[in-house]
């Protein structure tokens, strides 16, 4: 092949090329962006730092909301469980410390081996949660 088309293909080649890039960083950035939305919907910071308390209260929780814990762990700050409701939904709740004066809760939900994204499951543990934490501080039973 002579130069002038070696350059041209040089530069169409590099065009496709940039093409790819940007699409596949587009790609990135969008999934990128879900994950922050979907952590957003799924953690809450507490003013406590009384992480044995959290665990018993978000095992609670769970039990009320018709999970059955399938395993707890105080030292990691980690309960799991299962709702079997006509469906299989796992739930993973951690609890760990933000600052000196916070906790941080993430729940994380599975659904047939598949991560949940809609913001309802989260919305209904963690508006139980709350409550379950407003009763607990003024000793109502």
């Amino acid at each position: 092949m002579n130069r002038p088309v070696l350059h041209v293909l040089a530069v169409c080649l590099s065009g496709v090329s940039l093409a790819a890039c940007q699409t596949s960083q587009r790609q990135i950035m969008a999934s990128e962006e879900s994950q922050v939305r979907l952590r957003s919907i799924q953690t809450r910071a507490f003013d406590t730092t009384d992480r044995t308390k959290m665990l018993r209260t978000a095992i609670a929780t769970l039990q009320d909301l018709g999970f059955v814990v399938d395993s707890a762990n105080e030292e990691i700050g980690t309960v799991t469980a299962t709702k079997l409701d006509g469906y299989a939904l796992r739930m993973t709740v951690t609890v760990r410390p933000r600052g000196s004066t916070q906790l941080l809760v993430r729940a994380s939900g599975q659904y047939n081996l598949q991560a949940v994204e809609a913001p309802e499951p989260y919305q209904n543990f963690f508006a139980a949660l709350e409550k379950a934490i407003f009763l607990t501080a003024h000793q109502v039973d």
